[in-house]
């Protein structure tokens, strides 16, 4: 009984920084500034992509927690996130702004030892997120448009991580994650249309689950798959893909593409709840088949 009693904080101090880190998202906004980087180096140093993990997790877990603070009275009201640990009183203000500030200390420190731009476009998205984004959330569907920069920053900043420029290359990448964002995000706001209107949160590009956002997604998941499939044309310097692999990442926004073109059918959350998965498949897959691609060719 007193072993149970001595674990269950523990437990739950760790699952609290795990919730008011967002670790999942940072994992994810880690695994594409990886790709990034492995897309841009010339020999892989394994301490730069370890120092850009930590300082990406650092970046967005700081992030989320400022978010979470500005938050906390809308968070309460909505039922995916009245149990995050501020709304539920399990953690203070001070606390969460505490690891939010020592976050982002730690974070640009760690980035700008790989490069100082690398720090800068770290800097950038933590200041675009949580001052012009969060604040905007509850005003206007334009938000998502602002959030989508800092939110296509991760993919980019590995590249710059790598070669301490930005370039025609850092610039591809980031437009492709930038496209990315709106069926992404506006499948989710779809999805959860419900519970972000209890918060006061205006995500979809209309302001309803009408037709209007329905043929935006398919439009924006159309331009997705057409900037994902730039490098093939050997117009982006020395990001390239070969037609092999600009078949593979055709093959999987087609699969997105029919889940949008779903949603724009039904018009329903399941399918939104679909093509949110669908989403996150894709830039999961464009990434792993990008990073492959290189290598294998220069295995040939």
């Amino acid at each position: 009984m007193s072993n149970t009693q001595l674990h269950t904080p523990s437990v739950s101090i760790l699952s609290d920084f795990k919730e008011i880190t967002k670790m999942r998202l940072a994992i994810s906004v880690v695994f594409s500034s990886v790709a990034g980087y492995l897309l841009g180096a010339e020999t892989i140093d394994f301490v730069t992509v370890l120092l850009l993990a930590i300082g990406g997790y650092l970046m967005v877990g700081a992030s989320n927690a400022y978010n979470q603070i500005i938050e906390r009275d809308l968070d309460v009201l909505m039922h995916r996130t009245m149990n995050r640990p501020i709304p539920a009183k399990r953690m203070s203000v001070n606390t969460a702004f505490i690891i939010a500030s020592t976050f982002t200390l730690l974070g640009l420190i760690v980035l700008y030892i790989i490069n100082p731009k690398t720090a800068m476009f770290g800097a950038l998205s933590i200041f675009i997120y949580i001052s012009i984004y969060t604040p905007l959330k509850t005003r206007t569907p334009l938000s998502v448009f602002i959030g989508a920069f800092p939110g296509a920053i991760p993919f980019m900043l590995g590249w710059v991580a790598a070669t301490n420029q930005f370039s025609i290359e850092a610039g591809t990448l980031f437009m492709i994650q930038f496209f990315w964002q709106f069926p992404h995000f506006w499948s989710i706001g779809w999805w959860l249309y419900d519970d972000y209107k209890r918060g006061g949160f205006f995500m979809l590009p209309t302001g309803k689950r009408d037709k209007g956002t329905a043929v935006q997604v398919v439009l924006y998941t159309i331009w997705t798959i057409m900037v994902s499939l730039i490098p093939v044309f050997g117009v982006t310097g020395k990001l390239f893909l070969t037609p092999v692999s600009g078949v593979i990442i055709l093959i999987l926004g087609l699969g997105m593409l029919y889940y949008a073109v779903q949603l724009y059918k039904n018009k329903d959350a399941l399918s939104a709840k679909k093509l949110m998965f669908a989403s996150v498949s894709y830039i999961t897959l464009l990434q792993i088949v990008y990073v492959l691609d290189k290598f294998i060719r220069q295995w040939i």
